[in-house]
């Protein structure tokens, strides 16, 4: 019998910006450091993607989850949300709205 209250896997749900701070990426990646280094990547190879575009590579803001189904769930739910209500929730986790890159390197 599977145990759905403990999972094997950390997915984490995780929005970056600019350095300007005017744009946001929602996205979901079992591996965030690397998924970081894939955006950042892109841009400095000028790979078109959203993310490049925009030069949105600074995360502000990430929830971890045990299961996929739940943390693709929330990335929709944020992705439905509307632009004030996103930065009220970055700044509830992260007052000063600082890059937390480092915390994945």
């Amino acid at each position: 019998m599977i145990n759905l209250e403990n999972g094997y896997h950390t997915y984490y749900v995780y929005i970056i910006t600019n350095k300007h701070r005017s744009t946001f990426y929602i996205g979901v990646t079992n591996n965030l450091q690397k998924r970081l280094g894939k955006h950042k990547e892109n841009i400095q190879t000028g790979t078109k993607t959203f993310a490049s575009r925009y030069n949105v590579e600074f995360l502000v803001y990430y929830e971890k989850f045990t299961w996929i189904n739940e943390a693709i769930a929330r990335e929709k739910e944020l992705k439905g949300w509307k632009r004030d209500k996103k930065i009220e929730l970055i700044k509830n986790f992260n007052s000063g709205f600082e890059f937390l890159n480092y915390r994945f390197e």
